[in-house]
């Protein structure tokens, strides 16, 4: 019989090459691979592990979802354990359970959010450096949230993406955006229907333009509207990245 596992992964995305298995390249360590790796020793048989996201190198995710097919499970219950105690720290499976056949973690999802952190401060802070962009220079605040106002909707966000993409449409739908502070980080939070190669920490990169005041809000606007991604602003580097939340219909 067989039976597919929804599982529910956070990790440390440090140390590891990004989600995606690179194929042919011996010894490169992925999230992927390891889980995959953890889940054949469980059932003892081979499986096709799929993801909601395939997060680049030094990405986090706080909510990666994934799933499996297998002709050999064990009880529901027994998952967390079993996968926990084969993988290393870095990555931990917080929720596991058995769902229709038909379920794909990438194709059935609604929507995702992602979380950019920024500790925007004269001094860094040797605890946060694995998990935050260190932004010395004083930012607009105000500007940025302005900016934000021009991602949402149904729009193509070329101007965003990465060169090495191969998807057929540029267009996403943004559900919600907003930058705030919580504590002394300043966040960025993004949900979509879907995300381009690299398009979040392009518009942070973006942004971050926007907040040291070398470029106007209405930057923003006029880089969707002209689709160039020469023209906007840089990569912010992958350790503020955080994959939080995955949605599926109930």
């Amino acid at each position: 019989m067989k039976v597919n596992v929804k599982l529910e992964v956070q990790y440390d995305g440090t140390d590891f090459n990004g989600w995606q298995i690179q194929e042919g390249q011996t010894g490169s360590r992925t999230v992927q691979s390891e889980l995959k790796q953890a889940v054949e020793k469980v059932v003892k048989e081979p499986i096709v592990l799929i993801g909601a996201g395939r997060t680049d190198a030094g990405v986090h995710a706080r909510g990666q979802v994934a799933n499996f097919i297998t002709t050999k499970p064990i009880p529901e219950e027994k998952w967390i354990p079993a996968l926990n105690s084969l993988l290393d720290g870095d990555i931990r499976v917080t929720a596991a359970e058995e769902v229709p056949l038909e379920f794909h973690a990438q194709h059935s999802a609604l929507k995702k959010m992602y979380c950019y952190y920024i500790l925007n401060s004269r001094y860094a802070d040797v605890f946060l450096r694995r998990y935050t962009l260190h932004c010395t220079y004083p930012l607009d605040i105000e500007s940025m949230s302005a900016a934000v106002e021009s991602l949402k909707g149904r729009k193509d966000f070329r101007a965003f993406c990465a060169s090495g993409s191969s998807v057929k449409s540029f267009e996403r739908t943004i559900y919600q955006a907003d930058i705030f502070y919580r504590g002394k980080l300043l966040v960025f939070r993004i949900t979509a229907d879907g995300f381009l190669y690299k398009m979040v920490r392009t518009v942070v990169g973006t942004l971050l333009e926007i907040g040291k005041g070398k470029q106007p809000p209405e930057w923003m606007e006029s880089l969707i509207e002209g689709g160039e991604r020469i023209k906007a602003g840089p990569t912010a580097p992958p350790q503020g990245l955080v994959l939080e939340k995955v949605w599926y219909v109930e």
